[in-house]
């Protein structure tokens, strides 16, 4: 197989793209293929990273705010950690220990993590602890020592440590207890129980709406926020997607023909059998489109709640 990158200054993140008739009758060309692909994307991210300041979600941009407070302005496009679906980063097919540990690497937490990183020692701990690529490859990829390579990856591992991303799990469908624990959410969330939906949180959750730098901490300021009349969800509705490897759902809202609007892409932190943190992506218009399928029903802009959802989440119109 060989690959394609997916070009973001946030990470260096690669997808695999369909086998191609011929390539598995000449590993030679394939794999050069490989490496060429993966050196041009490289230096692209890299040159990127060099000039970009560093992302970040709304929890490293500042304290903690009052549920009453005002969110203020937008933050710059370009400081936000943006949500990737699954599919474009995650294989088709995999076992599910493999896909659970990938799924562990594009969550949210564990790109913030990445931030921390210079922009060579971020590329060589992708390739080498995320795409599994040995220090001989990362070596010539990056046209360096394999040496310098392993120091890299050394000190790119400690910085992770010192900077360890937030505890989560990632989306786990086979999981009972984590399913169960998502459809109470929803449920709660639908019919506006406050009080249901709080009790599914940890004590010291954490709630924010990129672009805006406000968020808040701990279940009693969410509760606030939420019973906010300013903030009503009343009428809101979940509907699942696969996002950042977490569990996450499209929000609509009810439009003035009856139909369901798109209004925000919510990801959610899970551990222990609680939610942790709940981010909502408020810039809906733009990121329905990058995520394409199970997204809007084509020809219509917007989502009809009799529409059929496949177990994978993805609406089939």
């Amino acid at each position: 197989m060989s690959s394609s990158v997916i070009v973001s200054p946030s990470s260096v993140t690669v997808r695999r793209l369909p086998r191609r008739p011929g390539w598995d009758t000449d590993g030679a060309r394939r794999a050069s293929l490989r490496t060429w692909l993966y050196r041009i994307a490289t230096n692209v991210c890299l040159d990127m990273l060099r000039s970009a300041q560093r992302r970040a979600l709304a929890m490293d941009l500042g304290p903690a705010a009052d549920a009453g407070a005002t969110i203020g302005p937008p933050v710059a496009d370009h400081r936000w950690i943006h949500p990737i679906p699954d599919g474009h980063v995650l294989p088709a097919a995999g076992s599910p220990e493999e896909l659970a540990v990938q799924r562990e690497t594009i969550r949210l937490a564990f790109v913030a993590a990445l931030q921390h990183l210079p922009p060579r020692q971020r590329a060589v701990l992708i390739l080498r602890d995320v795409l599994c690529w040995t220090a001989v490859e990362v070596a010539q990829l990056l046209e360096t020592t394999v040496a310098s390579v392993n120091s890299a990856v050394q000190r790119a591992r400690a910085t992770l440590r010192a900077n360890a991303p937030t505890p989560g799990e990632s989306r786990r469908p086979a999981d009972t207890a984590q399913r169960e624990l998502l459809d109470r959410y929803c449920a709660a969330f639908e019919r506006h129980d406050v009080a249901t939906l709080v009790s599914l949180l940890h004590e010291d959750a954490t709630m924010s709406m990129p672009p805006f730098g406000w968020w808040i901490r701990g279940r009693d300021q969410v509760r606030l926020a939420l019973l906010d009349p300013g903030a009503s969800c009343v009428g809101a509705r979940l509907w699942p997607v696969q996002a950042n490897g977490s569990p996450a759902f499209w929000q609509t809202r009810p439009g003035p023909d009856g139909g369901h609007l798109p209004f925000a892409l919510v990801i959610l932190d899970v551990l222990q059998g609680v939610i942790t943190g709940i981010v909502t992506y408020l810039d809906a218009d733009r990121l329905v489109p990058f995520f394409r399928r199970g997204a809007v029903p084509a020809g219509t802009g917007r989502w009809d709640r009799t529409m059929p959802r496949d177990q994978s989440g993805v609406m089939n119109p």
